[in-house]
């Protein structure tokens, strides 16, 4: 592969799922671009199609409801939308590893934790049984759990939330991938274990030279472990830049809210928390306009909303300065 192309090139990727109310689509046309070694931020609130922007990279839908309508992703050039299940198994846990946001779920509680990892050893690298625990037991001690010998034989719930996630992580870097998608990798675990979840996270990173797309609804979390990041708003992007783009010059007004909404130490005692006023359309009730509309503070926002382009015409993405790409439409735009 080229050293300029990016290792994964997400491009107007469409992903829906068949209900008995008919046909929702939860991913509208998301693109973006992850280099070897970086780690993009995917964030917005719940329900806005992080994780299954997700699932559909990994080609881990619910079957038969959900599917990709159209779009590419291209991993090392190669697109896994038209990828066999045989190949997806093969990329899976190998090349791209991911790290599941709830580990009492992710985990088989009947299984060993050193069994759960030395599986994916097995299937990928062909090694025996004895060797792949071997090698479970050198990644838990890479990961940072005390005493991995005596660990590798224990089951889930004997672990704490902490050392659960680590194992986690362990079972997703097993075969070092290349890429590493976590979803939500701390939203079960406390202040100071997220920390220390995160931590662990940026020092593998660094050590294994991995890629890394981090879903969380945090900012906090962005700022601390990406360099890129794209906003996700309704299902589609709402903007995407570089970190510091984004927290130093906001363009879209979900973002402005976003960071508005932060607790910050130098706000007054008692002060009430910023909100966004709305709430994100349902599913079924999706504008073909600009999706933050309903919920904007611009004064002619009702001229909009009653206008044939909110009804009619998709806002297509405009760059306003180099790698900086906002949602085109004046109404959900920072004047």
């Amino acid at each position: 592969m080229d050293g300029s192309e990016p290792l994964l090139s997400v491009e107007d990727l469409t992903t829906a799922f068949d209900t008995d109310a008919g046909r929702v689509t939860a991913v509208d046309g998301v693109s973006f671009d992850l280099a070897a070694g970086s780690t993009l931020g995917i964030v917005g609130e719940s329900g806005c199609g992080k994780s299954v922007t997700a699932m559909s990279i990994m080609s881990l839908l619910p079957r038969p409801a959900g599917k990709v309508l159209s779009g590419s992703v291209l991993f090392e050039g190669e697109d896994l939308i038209q990828a066999s299940d045989e190949r997806m198994q093969a990329i899976r846990g190998n090349e791209i590893g991911m790290i599941f946001q709830e580990p009492m779920t992710a985990l088989n509680p009947v299984h060993k934790v050193g069994r759960q990892i030395a599986e994916s050893i097995s299937i990928h690298e062909g090694l025996n049984k004895k060797n792949a625990l071997d090698r479970a037991v050198e990644i838990l001690k890479m990961v940072g759990i005390p005493a991995p010998e005596v660990r590798v034989d224990e089951y889930p719930h004997q672990l704490s939330g902490g050392m659960r996630q680590r194992v986690v992580i362990a079972i997703a870097l097993a075969c070092r991938p290349k890429l590493v998608i976590a979803d939500e990798p701390t939203t079960a675990l406390d202040v100071t274990v997220q920390a220390q979840i995160l931590e662990l996270l940026q020092s593998l990173q660094k050590e294994l030279g991995m890629a890394v797309i981090m879903i969380t609804h945090d900012l906090g979390v962005i700022a601390e472990t990406c360099s890129d990041v794209v906003v996700m708003y309704a299902g589609r992007v709402a903007e995407r830049g570089s970190v510091t783009q984004i927290f130093d010059n906001p363009q879209h007004l979900y973002t402005v809210g976003l960071l508005n909404s932060i607790p910050r130490l130098d706000s007054p005692r008692k002060q009430r928390l910023n909100t966004i006023d709305g709430h994100v359309p349902g599913l079924m009730e999706m504008p073909v306009g600009a999706r933050f509309a309903p919920r904007s503070p611009h004064p002619r926002i009702g001229e909009y909303l009653n206008s044939a382009s909110f009804k009619e015409q998709r806002p297509g993405m405009i760059e306003v300065e180099a790698g900086h790409w906002v949602e085109d439409c004046s109404y959900v735009r920072v004047d």
